[in-house]
This record gives structure tokens, C-alpha cells and sequence, in this order.
């Protein structure tokens, strides 16, 4: 294992990227984060999200932020050539430097926040380890429990404690240097101390923290799927591996409990990458991803948590005054809605989050044939029931008459683009067609027969208005409203992938018109953006080079027949993805500036997204 340890970074050192993304590892409990740079375990969070639940005090704020312990812990002083990196493309995480080595993982066998890690020295370093709270001690105490030494901690203003469990032997006189070996184990403010080591140390089995990373990587081998014969050369399946490991590491497995309803909830982005709460959106395409993939259980589970987060139906003033059952753009980390405040003042209405809800519950219960699912009791009845009344007939009720069929009310659909700026979008219509399609499947299972028929008819309405509204001088629009933004927009070729297009001339068309959107780093922005105020975020963000994009169009131009085209586009990806831990970012830079700063095609934005990012990829490669 040392030697094969020194060949692989001997390797790395040669071609280190010059950016390198922190690198993550959770469980569902929590997350934590460990630097590129110094090899230090900077951020260990007591939940699997940023932020728990509203700021009463702030109403357009982010929320009340998830506890942090850790500024850092690791090797006192300065370690320089470090290489820090996934082991076997899990979550497991291995890093050397000049004054040792670290492992840092924390277990999915275990149903609690912890982390694992352990620090070796070079024979030659007497290095010790060293730790900067993130926030003030209010009580420091040590108890012995079953002849373990544990440190527990309190903090000024965090309702979570910590405890502090040694994995091997004392060796000094402070607590610290009681062991190399440590289990950082977060507890709830109710929590009973001795329950919880005792737990831990049922898990543990009485290995030692070389021998649970051992055990953990098996596990996670056991846990895997079956890599599908598409994947193209050693880097493709090594992201398809660590895409894995992302999808995993972004679910929420918290059990719900009266206050709390976020299990199975899965993040945009891990942490530290911004977006590391639930949107809708998201999350349907990891939800589809892992259910394509083979995935069953972690997919049943995430489509349960759209049927059981709650409160929701927050914003119903704004939607036609019915009731709703999935957020209109996202969650808190307890599975109440946030419908997204942001600095202009307003919430996002985003109705294609509901299409798409309908959408992920259908290709699970067609990929599984579990017609049971839709019997399964949930927050506002059986599963079928919720989709009927609480998806269905609101979405039905924004559908406004367009020529001889329908369309979707003006929203801010998938680019976010906030209220004072909603619009009729392609993207909105198109997904409602989708979202009908998949639940009048999903009726037939439940032997409703007049929903069935009633989906389908309205289906066709909105095709018939699709075509009318957004297909005009033989062209595909982003909108109904003339504007240059969205006159090509990059969400047609999603469009297109869902079949709602079908017209070649139309899907040429869009692919020929998508060298409008080509950006400096080789590949292709959301939209042609049109704010002007440098200080406005999405100024910024609209200049960038948006991944969900590029997969896109790879597969439209797989399905024109253009595959070595399509092949290039995913390969770059590939192998850019392969410098930076095998993580698919949000962006790569097109512009640098101060918000989206780096080298001309470096990644930016959020890093590494979830559905957006390993469920994209790996949805492109079983699309093949």
C-alpha cells in the first residue's frame, strides 16, 4: 500500500494543477473539508448543508448558517509540497506533505456527523498536531467512558457540542497529544455523551483508524454500481466513480423528526462551493442520475423527500392561490421551503420545479417498476395523491390559453432570472409536457384513468402552444418575449435532449445558432447576457462558461450523428475534470473577474456540484 501510495503522487506531483478545489467528504450526517494547500481539515460541519433554517431577523439573508468547529487542524507550523487526494475515487481522503501524512474520511456506516482522521509523521518529523477552533470555548471538560479519555467542548453561540475521541495510543501529556488517531464526533444539544461513544464504538469494532479507513473503502466498493461499458478510457471511469461518491455525498440521510423533514435531500454543490442547500432543479437530475444508474435505494429516498419536506405552499399569493407541495426554487437544510430572497429584493418563482418533481418521481417508478412507491404514506397523503392535487393542479392552474393550446405563466424558470424580470419561458412549457407525460404514467400504475387521460390531453395542449409560442420564423426561442438575451438560449438543448423538439431542421438550427453563446475558454455560456451594472451579480455570472451546456449539446450532436464532435466536448471535460480531483465545476472561466477569478478555462463557480455536475455526466454517458 506505501509503495503504491508513492507511485500514485509521485504522479500527481508531475502534473498538479495550478488551481486545485478543497476536497469534501461527508457521510449525510455532516461534511468536512480539508485544504489543497496546507493539508489541514479546515471545516467540519455538524449538518449536511450551509444553511438549517431561516434568519427571522433577515428576511432576504441566507439563513442561519450550519455550525462550523474547525478553522484547522493539522501539522503545527507550515507543510510545504503538499498532494492531497481521493483515495480509489472515494471519499476517503489521502494527503502528504513534507511533514507527514493525513487520512480523512468520514463513514457512511456510521449514523452520526463524525470525521475520522489520522496523522502520520515522517520518521524523521516530530511534528505535532495542532487545532484552531472556529469558535469561542464555552466549556471544555474531560470524562472517561468505558476507559476512553473524551474530550467534549462547548461553544459560544453553537447549539451542537463536540467530542473528541482518540483512536490510538497516549503519548504525550495534553489531550492533543494523547493520540495521531481521531474521531471528531458531532452531538445535538439533547444528545447523552455516553449513548453516543457507545454507539461510535460499536462501529468501530475496535479497529484502529488505519484499519476503519481499510474497512471503509471496501464498503464503499460493495456500495458501487457496476461501471456501463460506454465510459471511454481510464480518466472517463474514474469520474464516473468519484461522480458517484458526489451524488452519495450530497444526500441528506438526517432522519425527519418533528421540526426537521431534509432526509434525502440532496445538495446542489458540496461545501465549501456556495451552493451547498437543495434546489428543486438540482436535484431532480441527481435523483435521475442515481436511478439510471442503478442506484435504488438513494433514489427512492430522494424522491420521498420531495413528498415529506415541509412547510411549503409558502409562496401561494404568488402562484394562482393554490396549495403546493414542491418548493418553488429551494430548501433549508429542515426541508422548509426557501424561495430564494436574493439581493434584488424578491423571490424566485420557478415552475418548472414542480414538472421536474413529477419528472424524477416518474423515471424512478418506470426504472424500477415499483408502482408501491405511489401508495406510500407522505407529508399530504399517499405519494399519488400529493402528486395529483399538490403538483398537478397547481401547475395546471398556470397554464394560460396561446393560439389553439397552452402555455406555462411567466416565471423565473431555469436561469433564475427573479421576479421583476419573470417571462415566458420555453423552458417552463417544455418541462410541464414532460412532467404531464411522466404522471400520466404514473396514473395508469395507480389505475386512474381520467388522470391519465386528462395529463395527456393537457400535454398535447402545451405542445401545440410549445410550438406556436416559442417555434417563430423557423427558430427555437428561449421566450415568448422578443429580447436578445434569450433569443438562442443554452436550455434549448436540454429541450431538445427531452424530446420535445423533434424537427431537424429546428435542431440544426439551435445547434448552429449555439456559436453565438461560444466563449473564450472553448465552450458555451447560459445566455447572451444583458445587464450592464458590474456590481449586479449575474453580470458576471452570465459571462462564464456553463457546463450543463456543454453536456447538453454533446448530446444533441450525438444524436444528429455528429459523435466525434459530441466526443470532444465530453473529453475536455474529462480531462479537466481529472486535474482537480475529479470534480465537474459549475463554470469554467470565460471572463476573469473578481467574482469568477482564474486562468482563461479554469473552473469557477460552484465546486463540485452535484446534480448539475456528476449527475449531468453521468446521465451523458448513459445516454450514449
Amino acid at each position: 500500500m506505501r509503495l503504491r501510495f508513492w507511485l500514485l503522487f509521485a504522479a500527481l506531483l508531475v502534473a498538479i494543477p495550478a488551481f486545485a478545489s478543497p476536497l469534501v467528504t461527508g457521510n449525510g450526517f455532516g461534511f468536512a473539508v480539508v485544504s489543497p494547500e496546507s493539508a489541514a481539515l479546515r471545516r467540519f460541519y455538524a449538518h449536511p448543508y450551509s444553511y438549517g433554517r431561516p434568519d427571522p431577523k433577515e428576511l432576504y439573508g441566507e439563513g442561519i448558517p450550519t455550525a462550523n468547529f474547525l478553522k484547522a487542524m493539522g501539522w503545527h507550523g507550515e507543510a510545504t509540497n503538499v498532494v492531497a487526494e481521493y483515495v480509489d475515487d472515494s471519499h476517503v481522503i489521502h494527503a502528504r506533505s513534507s511533514a507527514g501524512e493525513m487520512t480523512v474520511f468520514m463513514p457512511f456506516g456510521l449514523r452520526q456527523s463524525v470525521v475520522i482522521a489520522r496523522w502520520q509523521p515522517e520518521a524523521s518529523n516530530h511534528a505535532a498536531i495542532e487545532v484552531q477552533w472556529a469558535h469561542e470555548i464555552g466549556i471544555e471538560k474531560s470524562v472517561m467512558i468505558a476507559g476512553v479519555p473524551i474530550e467534549v467542548f462547548a461553544f459560544q453561540d453553537v447549539e451542537e457540542s463536540l467530542l473528541m475521541i482518540p483512536l490510538e495510543e497516549r503519548r504525550g501529556k495534553g489531550w492533543l497529544e494523547r493520540s495521531n488517531a481521531w474521531a471528531l464526533v458531532s452531538m445535538g444539544k439533547d444528545a447523552d455523551v455516553t449513548a453516543v461513544v457507545k454507539e461510535f464504538q460499536e462501529w468501530r469494532g475496535g479497529l484502529s483508524a488505519k484499519e476503519l479507513a481499510k474497512r471503509e473503502l471496501a464498503e464503499v466498493e460493495h456500495w458501487r454500481v457496476k461501471p456501463p461499458a460506454q465510459l471511454v478510457g481510464e480518466q472517463e471511469r474514474r469520474l464516473w466513480r468519484q461522480s458517484e461518491m458526489v451524488l452519495r455525498m450530497g444526500q441528506s440521510r438526517e432522519p425527519n423528526r418533528p421540526g426537521r423533514y431534509g432526509n434525502g435531500l440532496i445538495v446542489a454543490c458540496l461545501p465549501d462551493g456556495s451552493f451547498s442547500n437543495t434546489w428543486v432543479r438540482d436535484m431532480a437530475f441527481a435523483t435521475v442520475a442515481l436511478a439510471r444508474m442503478g442506484h435504488r435505494e438513494e433514489a427512492r429516498v430522494a424522491v420521498m423527500a420531495y413528498f415529506n419536506a415541509q412547510p411549503t405552499g409558502k409562496m401561494r399569493k404568488e402562484t394562482g392561490g393554490l396549495d403546493y407541495q414542491i418548493s418553488v426554487v429551494r430548501y433549508w437544510g429542515d426541508g422548509a421551503e426557501e424561495p430564494f430572497f436574493t439581493m434584488e429584493g424578491a423571490p424566485n418563482i420557478e415552475y418548472d420545479s414542480w414538472a421536474l418533481a413529477l419528472w424524477a418521481l416518474g423515471e424512478y417508478v418506470s426504472r424500477y417498476d415499483d408502482a408501491a412507491l405511489l401508495n406510500e404514506p407522505s407529508y399530504r397523503g399517499t405519494v399519488y395523491e400529493s402528486a395529483k392535487d399538490f403538483i398537478v393542479k397547481p401547475l395546471e392552474a398556470t397554464f394560460e390559453k396561446y393560439g389553439d393550446g397552452l402555455i406555462v405563466a411567466k416565471d423565473t424558470s431555469i436561469w433564475e432570472e427573479h421576479q421583476p424580470d419573470k417571462k415566458h419561458f420555453a423552458w417552463s412549457t417544455a418541462l410541464a409536457i414532460v412532467g404531464l407525460k411522466s404522471y400520466a404514467e404514473m396514473a395508469k400504475r395507480a389505475g386512474d384513468d381520467a388522470g391519465r387521460e386528462d395529463a395527456l390531453k393537457k400535454a398535447g395542449l402545451l405542445q401545440k402552444g410549445f410550438d406556436a409560442a416559442f417555434i417563430r420564423d423557423g427558430k427555437l426561442h428561449g421566450t415568448l418575449e422578443e429580447g436578445i438575451k434569450n433569443d438562442i438560449d443554452g436550455a434549448l438543448l436540454a429541450i431538445i435532449n427531452f424530446g420535445v423538439v423533434k424537427d431537424p431542421a429546428i435542431i440544426r438550427s439551435t445547434v448552429e445558432r449555439m456559436e453565438l453563446l461560444k466563449v473564450t475558454s472553448g465552450g458555451y455560456r447560459r445566455v447572451r447576457g444583458t445587464y450592464t451594472d458590474p456590481a449586479i451579480y449575474e453580470y458576471w455570472y452570465e459571462q462564464e462558461e456553463f457546463l450543463f451546456v456543454d453536456f447538453s449539446l454533446a448530446q444533441v450532436l450525438r444524436n444528429l450523428g455528429q459523435k466525434e464532435k459530441a466526443a470532444a466536448i465530453v473529453e475536455r471535460m474529462v480531462q479537466k475534470s481529472a486535474k482537480d480531483h475529479n470534480f465537474v465545476p459549475e463554470m469554467y472561466v470565460a471572463v476573469d473577474c473578481k467574482l469568477f477569478h482564474g486562468a482563461i478555462g479554469d473552473p469557477t463557480g460552484a465546486i463540485p456540484m452535484v446534480g448539475y455536475g456528476a449527475g449531468v455526466f453521468v446521465m451523458e454517458v448513459l445516454s450514449r
